[in-house]
């Protein structure tokens, strides 16, 4: 887990080549010094999957020269267009610079990273092309901005829906939840599938 701090959002490093959201691309020597602690440099990221298009996720992207992008399929224009409104870069003062994306995502698709599998969960509610990324094997859940540990992402931005975030927490709510990864804040060890169910009350 990389967590440079403010409104950057949480990254997740998974063997040493795939990076799970790429934050603002604002603050870029502290990205350069969290990384180097890992030794791992920029052009070592080979694949970047975005949980969803804001720009405290996905500005990043441009940093990583080497690395394809994927995002699900609903919120790739936002990306390939540069869309500042979409993305909420102008929230942040800045402007989402416009990035091809090599891969599109699906509900059911695996991401395969090693010995390890993700599979991808559409779960709309915070944008139209949120996705959550699930580890079966050892229970853990990547949730970028669909739960955090006390709460879950606005539904008030264009793309965000309640009745669409309640369906989501409801679909989640199903899996076998150990850990659960989010896109800001802390993790939620040992407890996930009652955080969760918590959100449904």
């Amino acid at each position: 887990m990389i967590s440079p701090g403010g409104f950057e959002s949480n990254m997740y490093l998974v063997n040493r080549e795939l990076l799970i959201d790429a934050g603002t691309g604002l603050h870029p020597k502290i990205l350069v010094r969290e990384l180097h602690e890992l030794g791992i440099f920029f052009e070592d990221i080979k694949r970047i999957v975005l949980t969803h298009a804001h720009f405290d996720h996905a500005g990043g992207v441009h940093l990583f020269k080497a690395a394809k992008v994927g995002i699900h399929k609903d919120d790739a224009e936002i990306i390939e267009k540069g869309d500042n409104s979409g993305s909420m870069a102008n929230m942040f003062s800045a402007s989402l610079k416009k990035k091809p994306v090599d891969f599109m995502l699906d509900d059911g698709d695996l991401i395969k990273s090693g010995d390890l599998k993700l599979k991808v969960i559409h779960t709309p509610g915070h944008t139209k092309g949120s996705i959550c990324f699930y580890d079966e094997k050892n229970k853990i859940l990547f949730s970028g901005d669909t739960v955090f540990s006390e709460g879950f992402g606005r539904i008030d931005f264009p793309g965000g829906s309640s009745n669409e975030m309640r369906d989501s927490l409801e679909r989640l709510s199903k899996l076998d939840v150990n850990m659960i990864l989010p896109g800001h804040g802390a993790p939620v060890w040992g407890s996930g599938n009652e955080t969760i169910k918590r959100l449904l009350m």
